[in-house]
């Protein structure tokens, strides 16, 4: 895990984020026996949103679960349908929608640690997350069509890259693959042994946590508007956002750094 020297923990139902003073926050996910995904998760997830953003000294997020979790999330809480009626499920639905695209803009990178199973809602936390990093025997499905439910991540999936042929045979047979089963799909940044999934986490986001912090925000706003552009659009947006930056002192600090041969001394202005 990440230096706890002077870390500081919030607990937000169940979940623990510790923020280390290197500014890297560890999200772990704890709700036995298998990290369902309950209405109360959600609600803790737009908290945690409301947080980070808040919070200056957070400049890298990793997701993982505890140690020893059965899984890094287990799906949807079935309980939370038993008995529901058509304007339960969709006012359910209608809250959650207000969560996760909040979830996806965060303007803080988040690195997926997956250990265990990503299953239902937990394949599209991991594809919600900025990076993804799992343990070669971690398992992935969408087993939503054995529930006679509809999984709803399939333009998601096909956004962040997954081919749609792959993203149909996970939907429409449920089954079940493996990190190293889906690795050539691209979905993960790394596929590792279990026990260097975390620690290769912490050191991408110790890399970016070095990093001037408007231009950490600023490149997150610009990687969460690419949906919906063409690739110019995209890149005519970027150069709007570093354009701004130039007002403040660390992208001339971040030059003049490189100019000298020095590491630079950012100030997060």
């Amino acid at each position: 895990m990440a230096d706890t020297d002077k870390a500081r923990q919030h607990v937000f139902g169940a979940f623990v984020l510790t923020v280390a003073a290197d500014g890297i926050a560890t999200l772990v996910f704890d709700r036995p026996p298998v990290n369902a995904v309950s209405i109360d998760v959600y609600e803790a997830i737009g908290r945690i949103v409301d947080h980070i953003e808040s919070d200056n000294a957070i400049r890298a997020v990793v997701w993982t679960a505890a140690e020893g979790a059965r899984t890094w999330c287990g799906g949807a809480d079935l309980h939370d349908f038993d008995g529901i009626d058509v304007a339960g499920r969709k006012a359910r639905y209608a809250f959650i929608n207000e969560v996760l695209p909040r979830f996806y803009r965060l303007d803080r990178p988040v690195i997926a640690a997956v250990c265990g199973p990503a299953i239902g809602i937990g394949m599209i936390f991991t594809a919600l997350c900025d990076m993804r990093i799992a343990a070669e025997d971690a398992i992935f499905a969408c087993p939503e069509i054995d529930y006679g439910l509809v999984a709803g991540g399939a333009g998601l999936f096909a956004h962040v890259g997954i081919p749609e042929a792959k993203v149909r045979e996970m939907l429409f047979t449920g089954a079940r693959f493996t990190a190293r089963e889906l690795e050539p799909t691209g979905f993960f940044n790394y596929v590792l042994p279990r026990e260097e999934v975390v620690p290769r986490a912490l050191e991408i986001a110790r890399r970016i946590a070095a990093k001037s912090l408007p231009s950490i925000r600023a490149r997150k706003v610009a990687s969460a508007r690419l949906e919906g552009m063409t690739w110019t659009e995209a890149y005519l947006d970027a150069q709007q956002l570093s354009a701004a930056l130039t007002a403040g002192s660390d992208g001339g600090e971040g030059v003049r750094a490189f100019l000298a041969g020095r590491d630079p001394n950012y100030q997060d202005c």
